[in-house]
């Protein structure tokens, strides 16, 4: 495999308490891989780890093939890596287009600095001072500071937290462009929709352990788990009538769960036939991502040995 990261064994303490313990997780180039967990959970650790800001107290992690925990190597590192962090710092009295072109001038081939300012969607803020943008326009100009330096490696952290529904589909469609590009993304994000919409896989974070390693759709059993199926009766028919177990029945509303759900829709199709009913509303869902991943973490908050995002 032509790997982007390899992380083998890390572990990280604060003091007597160990915040990232024996984590291991590989990253292809092109791919874009999200680190889910609580707070506390140890994400934040691991990143700062992999971005070299932070020295790891055991384990091999190699990032471009490069051992970020190496002095010697990280100045190199850094300008083929972007990072997008929750808050980013930048002079409030510095337009768009200078605090870009000020960042770009960092790095060996950057990215157009104009280029950047469309991608994210700040075409017509180019010129404005940064203590004009709103918190959303602020926020598509940190991921703009991240991908000027045209990164090989892409870090974000909560990338469209704090962007409306539309801004937070614009930057869906850049990560994605971003991978077909070649670029590979880790990302970090609380909101799961856009985890199952941008990720290929997915590595689980609780109490500073990988709990759970996989593709969204097959994360934690999800594909063999039990479907739900969930149909309208039709006029005149009763419970007592369908042809399979019913699981709940709220008002005309009938729940089925299965473990063959091909079976199951083959019954009550050819049954719906059978009585003239042209639709039954079928609807069919398995365990979302959320509901996965409740059950690997737990609802509550892992107790870091300092704040964890």
């Amino acid at each position: 495999m032509n790997l982007a990261l390899r992380v083998a064994g890390l572990a990280k303490s604060y003091g007597s308490l160990r915040a990232v313990d024996d984590v291991a997780f590989d990253v292809e180039r092109g791919e874009v891989f999200a680190l889910l967990g609580p707070n506390g959970a140890g994400k934040s650790t691991t990143i700062e780890v992999l971005e070299g800001f932070l020295r790891r107290d055991a384990g091999t992690v190699e990032v471009l093939g490069v051992d970020p925990g190496d002095p010697r190597r990280l100045p190199e590192l850094r300008t083929r890596i972007g990072v997008v962090l929750q808050e980013l710092a930048v002079e409030p009295y510095f337009t768009v287009r200078q605090v870009l072109e000020r960042n770009a001038g960092i790095y060996p081939r950057p990215r157009s600095v104009d280029e950047v300012i469309d991608l994210v969607g700040l075409t017509e803020k180019r010129d404005a001072k940064i203590k004009r943008l709103s918190g959303g326009q602020q926020r598509r100009l940190d991921i703009g500071l991240g991908i000027v330096g045209n990164p090989e490696l892409l870090f974000l952290d909560e990338p469209t937290t704090g962007l409306d529904p539309a801004a937070r589909r614009t930057t869906w469609d850049l990560i994605r462009h971003l991978a077909s590009e070649g670029t590979t993304v880790v990302m970090s994000s609380h909101y799961m929709d856009e985890v199952e919409a941008l990720a290929g896989r997915v590595a689980v974070l609780s109490r500073g352990r990988v709990v759970a390693l996989g593709t969204t759709a097959t994360l934690g059993g999800r594909d063999k788990g039990e479907a739900r199926i969930r149909f309208t009766l039709p006029d005149g028919a009763a419970v007592s009538d369908l042809p399979i177990p019913v699981s709940r029945v709220d008002g005309d509303t009938v729940e089925v769960r299965t473990a063959n759900e091909v079976d199951a829709l083959h019954a009550l199709t050819t049954w719906a036939q059978q009585r003239g009913a042209s639709s039954l509303g079928l609807r069919v869902t398995r365990e979302t991502l959320e509901d996965i991943y409740l059950t690997l973490t737990g609802s509550g908050v892992d107790e870091p040995a300092r704040s964890e995002s």
